[in-house]
């Protein structure tokens, strides 16, 4: 069985400048969304996951208006939102026990950042067991400064990320080859 994972797609993320920072891909809730609704009309399963900072002056705090999930995503009454207060879905939550007691053996991910919670929670669903499906236009990340004062742009980034998920970790796809491929 297949399900779909929305890792952090919230309104703390949404901004291009995140702790003074660029960000690329601004389509990626849009994309997001797109899927979400497809899951949805075949009745497949959705988990939200929603990082709650422990960091106060986070846009992700749980005292922040940036910690509420998007409006494009927000979860029905039966989809299940896990809260975490660290980079994998699956650490301190129920998401590997909901998984597995579902039957569920494919994740399609979706969210927010790339090179954060998405990579992490990617790999740890691989190693879990799980085959991971990381759509590379439904994920977005923000540039980074080097160990050496270099900026490194949101694209770069996002793309070095997706490099190294790639075949390894996850099969990289985007919002239309997806979806194309469900619909059959």
């Amino acid at each position: 069985m297949l399900t779909l994972l929305l890792i952090d797609i919230q309104v703390g993320l949404r901004e291009t400048n995140f702790y003074g920072t660029e960000r690329n891909n601004l389509d990626a809730e849009v994309n997001a969304a797109k899927i979400l609704e497809f899951f949805r009309t075949k009745k497949l399963p959705v988990f939200h996951i929603q990082h709650c900072s422990t960091n106060v002056e986070s846009p992700l705090h749980p005292s922040k208006p940036g910690n509420a999930l998007h409006p494009l995503v927000s979860p029905l009454k039966d989809e299940p939102v896990f809260q975490k207060n660290v980079n994998s879905a699956f650490i301190g939550t129920p998401l590997e026990t909901e998984l597995k007691s579902k039957g569920i053996e494919e994740v399609v991910i979706v969210g927010l950042t790339t090179e954060h919670c998405v990579s992490t929670s990617t790999r740890m669903a691989a190693n879990l067991g799980f085959k991971v499906n990381l759509i590379s236009d439904a994920t977005a990340a923000f540039d980074k400064i080097g160990v050496n004062g270099q900026k490194f742009s949101a694209e770069l980034i996002h793309n070095t990320a997706l490099a190294n998920l790639k075949d390894e970790f996850a099969i990289i796809k985007d919002t239309v080859t997806l979806l194309n491929e469900l619909q059959d």
